[in-house]
């Protein structure tokens, strides 16, 4: 790969962008047929070493288009102008740059090597984020909410001392306590069958609303009256009451936990918990709407059981009615599906209007509704984690990550968390391009600009994302087209430039913003496809092609999904293969696209696009997580890394097939959301008899550590942290590896080599490239 035209890997640490090709066709007719589609994959807050702490100063905009002052504007030091390198307006420097800047004396945002820049904006601070969290007592056990307490506890010294926190509990009936009341438990009761709008919530809460607090604090809350929610006579403003610092509240908050017991409405033995999820996330979101508008907040759901009463049902009370399948849904036979997904959506879209955040933490046996539910975390930006029991440290180790901070030794940012809260972010791009849409952990503000696309892909018809929440792992998918309808290709002076403005409140209060600036180039020979293969990035074309699989998947057929797959995968190695007609033995890829086959191979076989052996919740949730993690993560979960542990030499990465599973070694598989360390028959056989325990065998003690070594490496650095299973061969939960091992060898194979049979009629990865080389090559 021409490395002097396009550094991949430079391109990602300087500013957090991976584009699928790094040149691109300069017309609309040849960017069809290069069949991956023009896009980049973009974490907004990916800390880059180097970058300048926040600049404490407003950016530079241009009075024509918007875009910020970047290296790669011109710039007349001598009359103080700047060219928009978007718009090509002409601006002037402010005053304050006009007096200083010269070629040797250049603003940080000017530098060359600082195309992603961070500003302080000096328009005031917006206050310390909000955390209200939502705690269903309805668990199966006293030991489960137990364990949930104490999580709740602890994280209360993970938070900022002057963060405001507020506490619902739920069951057959919602309870919002009162925190500034410390005599005696105080709450609020709201009837769990039963929906509440905005500003019911608010009367019946004695909250002023968001109009009204302005006046209050001039007029004083007894000369209020009137409005939706009725007279305002003896109200008073959320925060202070069911919203309050830390340092303020925690010992009235440490008493109601402590205190705190399961649900005591009696369930007969053939009901389910009566249990009202949806009222408890409905008043959850009008309490926020009324407390912080467009202020970080961020809601916390913990659930241990689908919701049952009131609006947002999953599931009935009757035990008699099983839970919804994929095949239920497939048949339209999930009779509560449609409505529940309508009214959590709708819950979904009141929290972007107000750039609130809401996470989910289910932890369950049984499904919880993470299908239906799902759409409040991927529209809003929050999390899901989803495990069997809230005393599992998947479920401990990820909710304490949540409040992840950074070291103190970084300028700026030593101390805050990771966390940014009511994000907005915006793409500029020159008149070229067009911005078909992002799929991501955001949601679409639907405002028309000159540069957006007719044909939507994710969320599209904007220009504009909201974005509840984001941290420095968030990643979004950005799909492009190209503008130019005319058959002759652009001048080869040309470069296309693009901008990604993110503006958020960070975790001290202060709202940033994060202006990333990139430029690139155009391909202009159509008969000449060498200089486009060579900017082909296999890594982030992959994922940029599962995010859009998994989207597509949401309204069509899985067959039709995998089809579309395999014809795109055809199409690709037709374009750019070196080949002879009807030969599929002269089939050759470039190392640029040698990996890709690969990865669509896997993916095809994957959670994400394969149903079988997962619930219709664990899939939403797998989604979710593939939806919102950078290129490298992603990549392990499409195709898991598999490391083998052997006396024959130190461990080695090894191909992901049946082949490589030995008797005489142990393997480390690596899905991201399971961390499975596998012994050989014979390995375990050796461990049963104790040979660890004897000084003669230190090196078999060693071998047997270091997988586990390795293992404990790869879930501290991960969010959510993946489950941990140690297994043997041959044994039960061995299933979570040969699942995922390409079936080189199965049941039907006539000669066996090493390695062990996987029992599966799939094709394996020799067959598939068989047929892909088969059917690009023929005429």
């Amino acid at each position: 790969m021409q490395q002097s035209v396009h550094d991949i890997v430079a391109q990602d640490e300087q500013n957090g962008i991976r584009f699928s090709w790094n040149v691109w066709p300069s017309t609309r007719l040849e960017a069809t047929r290069i069949v991956v589609p023009l896009g980049c994959m973009y974490s907004p807050l990916k800390r880059i070493e180097g970058m300048p702490p926040a600049l404490p100063y407003n950016p530079v905009r241009c009075s024509g288009c918007g875009a910020v002052l970047n290296p790669y504007c011109q710039i007349d030091f001598r009359t103080k102008l700047w060219n928009c390198a978007f718009c090509m307006t002409r601006n002037h420097f402010p005053p304050y740059y006009a007096e200083n800047i010269t070629e040797q004396n250049l603003p940080a945002e000017l530098v060359p090597r600082f195309s992603t820049v961070e500003y302080e904006l000096q328009s005031g601070d917006a206050g310390q984020p909000l955390f209200l969290m939502i705690i269903d007592t309805c668990t199966a056990l006293d030991d489960e909410l137990d364990h949930l307490k104490d999580s709740v506890q602890q994280s209360l010294n993970l938070l900022p001392q002057n963060a405001l926190i507020g506490l619902i509990t739920f069951g057959t009936n919602v309870q919002v306590h009162d925190l500034s009341f410390a005599d005696c438990p105080r709450s609020v009761v709201f009837r769990g069958t039963q929906e509440y709008g905005t500003a019911k919530i608010q009367q019946l809460l004695g909250v002023l609303g968001t109009a009204n607090q302005a006046q209050g604090g001039a007029n004083g809350p007894s000369n209020q009256a009137g409005g939706a929610g009725g007279s305002t006579v003896g109200r008073v403003p959320a925060i202070g009451k069911y919203l309050m610092p830390v340092e303020e509240c925690s010992f009235v908050l440490e008493a109601i936990l402590s205190d705190l017991s399961r649900d005591p409405w009696p369930v007969p033995s053939d009901k389910r918990h009566s249990r009202c999820t949806g009222t408890a996330l409905s008043v959850a979101v009008g309490l926020m709407e009324t407390a912080a508008p467009q202020r970080g907040a961020r809601i916390m759901a913990f659930i241990s059981g689908p919701c049952t009463v009131g609006p947002g049902v999953i599931v009935s009370q009757d035990k008699a009615e099983n839970i919804r399948s994929h095949t239920d849904l497939m048949k339209n036979q999930a009779k509560h599906n449609k409505s529940a997904t309508q009214f959590y959506a709708g819950l979904a879209e009141r929290c972007v209007a107000v750039n609130h955040l809401i996470d989910i933490f289910a932890c369950s046996l049984d499904q919880v509704g993470i299908l239906e539910m799902g759409v409040c975390c991927k529209r809003t930006g929050g999390s899901i984690v989803l495990c069997d029991s809230f005393g599992q440290s998947v479920f401990k180790e990820s909710f304490r990550r949540i409040f992840r901070r950074y070291e103190e030794s970084i300028p700026g940012e030593g101390g805050h968390m990771q966390m940014g809260f009511a994000g907005q972010i915006q793409v500029y791009t020159s008149r070229e391009i067009k911005i078909s849409g992002a799929i991501g952990p955001c949601s679409s503000l639907k405002r028309p600009a000159p540069n957006v696309a007719e044909v939507e892909v994710g969320e599209g018809g904007t220009n504009v994302w909201s974005m509840g929440g984001l941290d420095p792992s968030t990643t979004l998918a950005f799909y492009f087209e190209v503008a130019n309808s005319q058959s002759q290709a652009l001048p080869a002076h040309k470069r296309r430039m693009l901008q990604f403005m993110t503006q958020y409140q960070h975790s001290s209060g202060r709202y940033r913003l994060r202006v990333t600036s990139v430029c690139g180039l155009w391909h202009t020979d159509p008969n000449d496809l060498g200089g486009l293969g060579r900017s082909f990035d296999q890594e982030a074309a992959a994922v940029l092609m599962a995010r859009l699989a998994v989207f597509r998947a949401e309204t069509e057929e899985q067959s039709d999904v995998l089809r579309w797959l395999d014809r795109s995968l055809i199409r690709l190695g037709a374009k750019f293969a070196q080949y002879r007609k009807d030969e599929p033995s002269s089939f050759r890829l470039s190392p640029e696209f040698s990996i890709f086959p690969q990865f669509m191979f896997h993916l095809r076989r994957s959670q994400f696009l394969q149903l079988f052996n997962s619930s219709p919740d664990e899939s939403t949730y797998y989604k979710s997580v593939l939806v919102k993690e950078n290129v490298v993560h992603s990549l392990v979960m499409i195709q898991p890394s598999l490391i083998c542990y052997s006396f024959n030499g130190p461990p080695q990465p090894v191909l992901l097939d049946a082949a490589s599973v030995r008797p005489d070694s142990i393997l480390l598989l690596d899905t991201f959301f399971h961390v499975v360390v596998f012994h050989g028959e014979t390995v375990a056989a050796w461990r049963a008899q104790g040979y660890q325990d004897q000084e003669e065998h230190v090196n078999f003690r060693r071998l047997l550590l270091a997988p586990q070594e390795d293992a404990q490496l790869i879930m501290d650095a991960r969010f959510p942290v993946p489950r941990y299973i140690v297994c043997d061969q041959h044994k039960s939960e061995a299933r979570f590896l040969m699942a995922k091992l390409n079936p080189s060898i199965t049941h039907n194979s006539t000669n066996p080599s090493a390695g062990q049979a996987v029992f599966t009629d799939d094709v394996s990865l020799r067959v598939f490239m068989e047929h892909l080389m088969k059917l690009a090559v023929q005429s």
